[in-house]
């Protein structure tokens, strides 16, 4: 059976590649998710993914503590090239060809940002990886996997988080929290849903792109969305407001 998406946008955060740790990168976890995104390339499908930098440095926080914004943004940038270098190096362990490609130009380390050449690389079954978040301060790296997203023609971006979806409360510190099984874009902007900033969202409303949240630890996650399976929580323009 084909799988439900050809080309997908796995947004991961730089958290969830620091495990149990409060900061830096967990082999074991950096290992498992090579060994998820080697699964499902034998499935005939294009992946791209864009990571966070928050398990090395967070420009929104360093800007909080008196640090100037564009500066500790950038800073930011590099941390998300450190990740994406790592994962670059778990997938081709796995022998899965693997393609950075940083907004930020770093020619030693990474090729360029250019969408041609970004689509270029789906097309050989290369995974790529967008570093450096859009190459601008004051945008998040959830901005940039949907600006990414759309510019390469990605079916839908696949968010993988802590949790099993999209809650009306943090579940993990309220135990009656409701999870939806789907959800229409305007309402995740009017309950301040903290999926994505409400720039990703927006952009993702304005051009139809589906968003679907769910549990990256869980093992498989990733190929049952692909197999057409229920996982998590549906992010649509359509979608109706259940739990």
């Amino acid at each position: 059976m084909p799988p439900t998406y050809r080309r997908v946008l796995l947004k991961i955060s730089g958290e969830m590649l620091a495990g149990d740790q409060e900061y830096g990168i967990q082999p074991s976890v950096l290992h498992n998710l090579a060994g998820e995104i080697a699964d499902v390339m034998t499935m005939d499908v294009e992946v791209a993914i864009v990571i966070g930098g928050g398990n090395i440095f967070r420009g929104l926080a360093a800007s909080a503590s008196g640090m100037e914004r564009a500066s500790a943004d950038y800073m930011g940038m590099l941390a998300t090239m450190l990740n994406a270098l790592a994962l670059q190096n778990a997938l081709e362990k796995r022998e899965i060809p693997t393609r950075v490609l940083s907004a930020i130009e770093m020619r030693q380390l990474a090729e360029g940002y250019i969408r041609r050449r970004a689509i270029r690389h789906l097309e050989k079954k290369r995974v790529v990886i967008f570093a450096a978040g859009t190459g601008n301060p004051y945008f998040t790296t959830d901005t940039a996997a949907a600006l990414r997203a759309m510019e390469i023609g990605a079916d839908v971006i696949m968010k993988g988080t802590k949790v099993d979806g999209i809650y009306d409360a943090d579940p993990m510190t309220t135990p009656t929290a409701k999870r939806f099984t789907e959800l229409p874009f305007l309402s995740v902007l009017n309950k301040s849903l903290k999926v994505m900033d409400a720039t990703a969202i927006t952009l993702c409303m304005d051009n139809d792109l589906p968003i679907i949240v769910f549990n990256l630890t869980s093992s498989g996650n990733i190929r049952k969305i692909l197999e057409g399976e229920s996982i998590g929580t549906m992010v649509s323009r359509n979608a109706s407001l259940n739990e």
